[in-house]
């Protein structure tokens, strides 16, 4: 008996977790939209949708992998490091020009290393290169590489744990931001199509009554042109279909909550992650099957993000220790070189 209330009330205790992490994402994405608490039952509405973005944000969350080490020395040991960096001198650069891990390291003066982020461009390029046969060298052998550029680190924290959870409620925070925004479609939408009715409808009152304007001083014909006018009335038709179709205006509230409700509901629809894995060689050059060179195989995680071109970044966890950071002055140092 004592271990079935144990259990029950460790669910308990994360039903309750769970019922206030999505009351403040709730709260979290009002405060984005503060518009939308005037709608009925706003919270309650939306919890629903916030708890199946939690759900499916966690999964992909737990299948993340662990973090690694980032710096020039595990450049040396690590596959993963060592194929996202051309040499071990790239490593500290790249991460020393981070805000977020520069402003999370002065905020905290204790901390010794920060979890992180790693997001990056994965290109392949297909080209000539060198390959053994036998006794035979070839130099003029077709090669898939694999490159990493682009390297951005805005996301970090103090543990693996927080950092996962912060991953969710920055996703959580861009799905609200792709519904926010197809709200301000609408709207633009509605106002558009709004002066586009008052426009038809001036010049239909005009060529109803050009015997008064310009043509009268002209003295063309004052009669109205019935072609004109009908193709003006078809305009004006179609743009109050238009209208209709966007719903009435005192409804706009109503629909917009139902828009961030939709987003939520299906996050995997905006929101997509997939893994590609590749076998490289120590150059970066894919190795096929069957071949005896050298080689690791990486997995890499990649996303598209809402809002986002088609094109899928690569991201990793990675720990990053303070005293990797360089210091200004040659992060100064190292502008210049680059700019040379």
């Amino acid at each position: 008996m004592g271990l079935l209330s144990w259990w029950f009330g460790k669910n308990r205790a994360s039903e309750e977790g769970d019922l206030q992490q999505v009351k403040e994402i709730v709260e979290r994405i009002i405060r984005l939209g503060p518009q939308l608490r005037l709608a009925p039952d706003c919270e309650a509405r939306m919890a629903p949708a916030v708890h199946r973005s939690i759900d499916f944000l966690r999964e992909l969350v737990a299948d993340m992998q662990a973090p690694r080490e980032a710096s020039a020395a595990a450049w040396a040991t690590d596959p993963y490091i060592h194929a996202f960096f051309a040499t071990p001198d790239d490593v500290g650069p790249v991460f020393s020009h981070s805000e977020a891990l520069r402003a999370y390291f002065d905020d905290r003066a204790g901390a010794d290393e920060a979890v992180a982020v790693l997001g990056m461009n994965v290109n392949e390029r297909r080209t000539l290169g060198v390959a053994q046969f036998g006794a035979t060298t070839r130099t003029d052998v077709m090669q898939t590489t694999v490159g990493f550029s682009d390297h951005q680190v805005r996301l970090c924290a103090g543990s693996e744990a927080a950092l996962r959870q912060e991953i969710i409620l920055r996703v959580v925070d861009q799905l609200a931001l792709e519904a926010l925004g197809k709200i301000a479609e609408d709207t633009k939408r509605r106002d558009s199509l709004e002066q586009e009715r008052a426009l038809l409808r001036t010049r239909l009152r005009m060529l109803e009554r050009q015997g008064t304007g310009a043509r009268s001083l002209l003295g063309s014909d004052a009669s109205c042109s019935f072609a004109e006018v009908a193709q003006l009335q078809k305009q004006i038709d179609e743009n109050d279909q238009a209208l209709t179709n966007l719903g009435l205006k005192t409804e706009a509230l109503e629909r917009h909550l139902e828009m961030v409700c939709s987003v939520l509901s299906s996050p995997d629809a905006h929101f997509h992650v997939q893994k590609k894995r590749f076998l490289l060689d120590r150059l970066n050059v894919v190795v096929d099957a069957g071949d005896t060179r050298p080689a690791d195989e990486l997995e890499l995680q990649m996303a598209r993000l809402p809002a986002s071109s088609d094109a899928m970044r690569a991201f990793a966890m990675v720990r990053f220790r303070r005293a990797d950071l360089l210091p200004a002055r040659d992060m100064l140092a190292e502008a210049r070189r680059l700019l040379i």
